[in-house]
């Protein structure tokens, strides 16, 4: 039997993303409420080196998005990380969501032993489809969802788990 690679991402991509969403909205109410500026979360980071919260939401809808279109070959939107503001980020998560929703499942199941090169500047990574996704793609979609959450969290806004974990799928 195949594994349901489709079971394996659109659903957890989706709540994750889903829950990013709301994340940033509980983020826009907590700063409208204290009188602060939503934008100034967008240059947040854990330390000097690591991206900003910015760039951590570009991610956790990059992840996604290019695993899935690396499965099944059909195209994924690109966007090319002119975002600005809370707003354009909740339209870049929409977006991915979108696209998310649009493959098929018959694009993705069966595709476990699909290779997949991922190419960086310093060198490159060979998989197969599953060990892709287990190994690599949800765990770095989890770290920039996580570290979006954290970087909130940290700021003050209230949120907890539950709001990590979002609704269901």
């Amino acid at each position: 039997m195949a594994t349901a690679l489709y079971d394996l991402t659109i659903p957890p991509f989706t709540r994750g993303l889903r829950a990013l969403s709301g994340l940033l909205d509980k983020a826009v109410a907590h700063a409208e409420a204290q009188g602060v500026d939503p934008e100034t979360y967008l240059a947040l980071r854990v330390i000097d080196d690591m991206n900003p919260l910015i760039k951590q939401v570009q991610t956790a809808c990059d992840s996604p998005k290019l695993c899935i279109a690396r499965l099944s070959d059909v195209a994924a939107p690109i966007h090319d990380d002119s975002e600005t503001t809370i707003a354009e980020l909740q339209v870049r998560i929409a977006d991915t969501l979108a696209y998310l929703a649009s493959v098929p499942r018959e694009a993705i199941d069966g595709q476990e032993a699909k290779p997949v090169t991922l190419t960086f500047p310093g060198g490159e990574m060979k998989f197969l489809g599953q060990p892709y996704v287990t190994g690599f793609a949800i765990p770095n979609f989890y770290f920039h969802l996580t570290t979006a959450y954290l970087l909130l969290r940290g700021a003050g806004v209230p949120i907890g788990k539950r709001d990590y974990m979002g609704a269901p799928t």
